[in-house]
Formats: C-alpha cells, structure tokens, sequence
C-alpha cells in the first residue's frame, strides 16, 4: 500500500529539514519500503510525502510508534485534511 500526505506551510526551509527526520524515523520502522518528499512544481508552499509499506498494518504501526510522533509532530501539524492511504489495483 501507499499513503500521499500532502501539507500547506509558508517555510519550505523548515518543513523540508522536519520532513528528513520524520522518513529518517519511518524508514526503521518494519514493513517501510520506501519514501521520498518533495515540493509542488507549480504551487509554491504545498508539498506531499510519499511512502510505501507492505501493508496497512505496518503503516498503522508506524504511525503509533513513539520516535514517529516525536518526529513527526512538526510536520503534520502542516498536514492537509484529505484521504491519503491507497491499495494498488
């Protein structure tokens, strides 16, 4: 599965630099595969982390993991409101 989580701010700079550390921490999480973060080409100030996992399960249990909330807390406070988990077709 994948999630898109995609964010508004108005400092590029400091969300980027919140971003490496919070995919620093969902890397060692089990059943991370991959991730990357990157900025709009066409819409200055939003930007989308992309991940995938083996499974809901283990992005679940990422998400609940206590280093993945302590870093994570300053980038998803930017998060937008939308759905963002998807099962490949």
């Amino acid at each position: 599965m994948f999630a898109v989580t995609r964010f508004r701010t108005d400092d590029g700079t400091a969300l980027l630099a919140d971003a490496a550390v919070l995919l620093a921490a969902l890397r060692a999480r089990p059943g991370f595969r991959s991730g990357e973060f990157g900025a709009a080409a066409d819409d200055d100030g939003l930007y989308a982390l992309l991940t995938t996992w083996d499974g809901v399960g283990a992005y679940r249990r990422a998400l609940s993991a206590a280093e993945v909330k302590i870093a994570g807390a300053p980038v998803w406070v930017h998060a937008l409101d939308e759905p963002g988990v998807y099962l490949p077709e």
